[in-house]
């Protein structure tokens, strides 16, 4: 439930339309593969592989929400920033970034895998990862018959309304995290200041 809560592939079916009317096509059942399998690898080795990579939970968080941040831009402006020529590109693309990646599995999905493995058994978090990808699926599949249902103008203020909020989302995650960034640069500052106190005082003796 808190997976399908942070995920809130509800929330984002506004931008998967949108997406939809500018390349044209989304692979639902590549993008729900890709996701749940980003979701699974996280789950499995996602801290020791941000560690090897020497990248903390914040720093991963704070460049997702740069990503969810020009999406925001995109859908409030009406303009393009990541441009693919081909349309079977476009097509791909869109299936892969932005929507199994950040939309599906982004920052907040895959730090909420991390925080759920130290509380829960993997088994059931594997179950849960497994169920959110088969209701994505359902959702991608039928953005088409919502789309028409919505209509064009409908889309269009759908679009501009979900990019304010998307907007406000990025920020927030940004902020939340960069905090956390900082705090853990002054945590180190002051137990290296306490180093060089304590190795003077030694020094003093």
């Amino acid at each position: 439930m808190i997976l399908f809560a942070v995920i809130d592939i509800i929330g984002s079916i506004p931008i998967i339309v949108d997406l939809r009317l500018r390349v044209g096509h989304i692979q639902s059942e590549k993008a729900s593969i890709i996701a749940g399998t980003i979701m699974l690898i996280f789950l499995l080795i996602g801290e020791r592989l941000l560690g090897f990579l020497g990248v903390d939970v914040n720093s991963f968080a704070v460049a997702g929400a740069l990503i969810l941040f020009f999406i925001a831009l995109e859908m409030i402006l009406g303009i393009e920033l990541y441009k693919q020529e081909e349309e079977e590109e476009k097509a791909l693309s869109a299936t892969v970034f932005p929507i199994a990646f950040p939309l599906v599995a982004g920052p907040g999905s895959l730090t909420t895998l991390l925080s759920l493995r130290a509380n829960y058994n993997w088994q059931n978090i594997v179950i849960a990862i497994l169920l959110n990808v088969i209701f994505i699926y359902i959702v991608l599949k039928t953005s088409k018959v919502i789309e028409k249902f919505i209509g064009s103008n409908g889309i269009k203020i759908i679009r501009k309304i979900f990019g304010v909020i998307l907007l406000a989302i990025s920020v927030k995650m940004f902020a939340s995290n960069v905090h956390g960034l900082i705090s853990k640069f002054d945590e180190k500052d002051k137990a290296q200041q306490t180093e060089v106190l304590i190795n003077s005082n030694t020094k003093n003796k």
